[in-house]
């Protein structure tokens, strides 16, 4: 059955799921509103509480008012953990939303499978996550992160004229779990399951490797605590590579390595950064600087993905113009992500009748490429380790202090020409 078959049919159900079940569904999700992740963890708040509000104000799911229980776990797993066990012993709530981050997602897992509940991810791209055999995960990104280079790799095949691409590199990164699985991909390394040393894939050999670039510098900071910025973007400069690649933890590690190339004066032909489409990094950096680096994300305002909410038609211009109507800013893929979440999870319990997070699996299993999930994101069904079928990120880059996209050509409309190579900083 398709799935606004599916919404049309429960709709009618609705009445009687009220009046069994007048009390609100209760819904938590831990987030980072403080430490280091802080800045996406409070965008990720805003997604999730927008969702509901619409939601609620369309008359709720189920005929039931959701309440979401948002919990600060300070950027900590252990207290991330705890949270989760909280919500579904004390707070009782009948579905979860997922955390920001890789380091935070991969134990937080497990606590899920042990009580059967349906886990959407919004942001915890490394493969391993999705190894561990739980059988539902559900991520609302495009691919682990580990095949990230792909994309990149496919954006200096495609955009820029044979002969002129970089053909060295200078990659730095953060000792971090989305960091290092993306450098595992460009680098071609293997990955492997910490706790058992099994090995869950052989990326070799790389996607650098693949678009003939080599390697001449390789460096990684500590998760927490670096501030060597300076010295890290001298020995860049020194490495004389033709493209740079920055695999940073947050928004704010990618302004400062930024700042700190702009500083020493480096001058690559092109620039790859795995965070900075948030505005904090183009208001951290300015339009000089930002121009020309490319960075790859799952959202983008301005492509024409097509969704529902409350059972009804929502588009991606849809989602814009409520964010900018309640926080009086546009949003970025910070709030986008968990956004989808929350339908995808409003779907699922719609689609299942019921809360039961057993039968909400098994929908959300059965959904394909003709029966999706559709969310502000674009459509979604998934593996049977929970990974997206069928996706592939939208490549952006900043140009005059706007973010455009440029990658993937001939798929949506609106799509901009790749600037290259970089003027400097």
């Amino acid at each position: 059955m398709r799935l606004n078959t599916l919404l049309a049919a429960t709709a009618a159900a609705a009445i009687m799921a009220g009046a069994a079940h007048a009390e609100n569904l209760r819904i938590g999700a831990s987030l980072p509103i403080t430490g280091g992740l802080s800045v996406s963890g409070e965008k990720h708040k805003r997604g999730y509480e927008l969702c509901t509000k619409l939601i609620n104000e369309a008359g709720g799911i189920l005929g039931r008012q959701v309440e979401l229980i948002v919990s600060d776990n300070r950027s900590d797993t252990a207290t991330a953990i705890n949270q989760y066990e909280r919500f579904i012993n004390v707070d009782k709530v009948e579905a979860v939303y997922g955390t920001f981050s890789s380091r935070l997602t991969f134990p937080v897992a497990s606590i899920l499978s042990k009580y059967n509940m349906v886990h959407a991810i919004p942001s915890g791209g490394a493969l391993r996550i999705y190894e561990q055999g739980y059988k539902n995960l559900f991520y609302f990104q495009v691919n682990a992160a580990e095949y990230t280079g792909k994309d990149v790799a496919a954006v200096i095949k495609q955009l820029i004229p044979a002969g002129e691409a970089p053909k060295t590199v200078a990659v730095v990164s953060a000792d971090d779990f989305f960091a290092n699985a993306i450098e595992a991909g460009l680098l071609g390394q293997k990955v492997k399951d910490p706790a058992t040393d099994k090995e869950i894939a052989d990326l070799a050999p790389g996607y650098l490797k693949d678009v003939g670039i080599e390697v001449l510098m390789q460096e990684k900071w500590p998760e927490e605590g670096f501030n060597d910025w300076l010295n890290l973007a001298n020995s860049i400069k020194r490495s004389g590579a033709e493209m740079v690649i920055g695999l940073t933890a947050s928004a704010e590690e990618a302004v400062q390595l930024t700042r700190s190339l702009k500083t020493v004066g480096a001058t690559p032909k092109l620039v790859y950064l795995s965070q900075g489409a948030q505005t904090e990094f183009i208001e951290g950096v300015g339009k000089e600087a930002a121009d020309g680096v490319l960075i790859h994300t799952t959202w983008h305002k301005d492509v024409p993905f097509e969704s529902t909410l409350a059972g009804k038609p929502f588009n991606n211009a849809d989602f814009v113009k409520a964010f900018t109507a309640e926080y009086n800013v546009e949003p970025d893929e910070d709030s986008a992500i968990p956004f989808a979440v929350c339908q995808g999870i409003e779907q699922a319990i719609l689609g299942a009748g019921t809360t039961d997070n057993a039968k909400m699996g098994e929908w959300l299993h059965a959904r394909s490429k003709d029966d999706p999930v559709r969310t502000v994101l674009g459509r979604f069904s998934w593996d049977d380790v929970g990974l997206p079928v069928e996706k592939s990120h939208i490549m952006t880059q900043w140009q005059d202090g706007s973010l455009k996209f440029v990658y993937p050509t001939g798929e949506f409309e609106g799509v901009s020409p790749f600037s290259y190579p970089k003027s400097g900083f």
